[in-house]
């Protein structure tokens, strides 16, 4: 049953700035709160179909759908032990999910209400399923914590590797021509997958032990990846296998997710300040900042559509949408 909550609005006529002055015509946002059930601990969120945010109700097992307009959220429980992850729209306007609970992708039509379930194989073992992302060709790439990476087409045909360096696998994302890529955590290295034989390609960081989180390509295939142990915000250029790197502000920073907006600025969730910080890559500049809602607010995952940004906050089971002004 959909649940109705009064919103937290916030207009803010200018952003609070780490390095420089942002006069409210160059940068301002409004940010919107929904309140989801206790205990939910939303973990992503990402665009769904026109007018919906969709979200990983983590600790309860389902994917959550709100619908924007009303701003109301119903959630579809997902099978059994179910702890999803990582959500992404998919192909025909499904939602896909990484399903750690299940050990599982999971694929959800909002039109039919149907659910496909597809296990990894035995032999992989409990992977951890961390986060998906499509290629060029459709075909749906997600990673495990515990040392795997792999890929399933629409037909639920499923094929699961090895990292060459074991436990970590985490982030992932598409390029602007549909390639794949995906970073480590705890072994603390890029990798670019070969979509044909599922092979990869280990890049190493400028910053040993940097733990690359997550990871986003911007507009020109340029890859921003946030650094959990090192504080810092990465930049890796394909092009030239050039890598710069950017002090997050404040005091032992905590960078965990990272998106690329139609701007192609750039965000960054900060565990140590409780706030989500936007970077201009022109500047080079971090020219805001957005608090979380509460104290702890955890936003683990940003993702986004337009001119909205998603923040789902884990540590206050809330869902934070916020709208970049013009």
């Amino acid at each position: 049953m959909d649940r109705l909550f009064v919103a937290l609005v916030l207009a803010l006529s200018s952003a609070n700035v780490a390095a420089g002055p942002v006069s409210p015509s160059e940068y301002s946002f409004e940010t919107k709160v929904i309140q989801l059930p206790e205990g939910s601990r939303p973990h992503d969120a990402a665009p769904g179909r026109p007018g919906e945010i969709w979200y990983t109700a983590q600790r309860q097992g389902a994917l959550g759908i709100v619908d924007i307009d009303s701003w109301t959220f119903r959630q579809v429980p997902l099978g059994k032990d179910s702890a999803p992850h990582g959500v992404v729209l998919g192909p025909q306007g499904k939602a896909w999910i990484t399903d750690g609970g299940q050990n599982a992708i999971v694929r959800y039509d909002p039109a039919s209400e149907a659910i496909d379930v597809w296990e990894l194989p035995e032999e992989s073992g409990y992977a951890n399923l961390n986060t998906g992302a499509f290629d060029a060709d459709g075909v749906h790439w997600f990673t495990g914590q515990n040392g795997i990476y792999g890929k399933v087409d629409t037909s639920g045909v499923m094929e699961v590797f090895a990292d060459p360096e074991g436990r970590g696998p985490y982030g992932i994302d598409d390029t602007p021509d549909g390639e794949i890529w995906y970073v480590s955590l705890a072994g603390s290295h890029l990798a670019k997958v070969n979509r044909e034989t599922g092979s990869v390609t280990l890049i190493e960081p400028p910053h040993e032990g940097a733990g690359l989180r997550r990871v986003w390509a911007d507009s020109a295939g340029d890859l921003w990846i946030s650094g959990w142990n090192s504080g810092k915000l990465y930049r890796y250029r394909p092009t030239d296998n050039q890598w710069a790197s950017f002090d997050l502000p404040g005091d032992q920073p905590k960078a965990y997710a990272v998106y690329v907006d139609e701007r192609d600025d750039v965000w960054v969730t900060d565990f140590t300040s409780n706030h989500t910080l936007v970077f201009d890559p022109e500047s080079e500049r971090w020219i805001a900042t957005i608090p979380g809602s509460g104290p702890n607010a955890n936003v683990r995952q940003i993702l986004g559509r337009g001119d909205q940004v998603y923040l789902p906050e884990s540590g206050t089971d809330r869902l934070m949408m916020v709208t970049v002004g013009n």
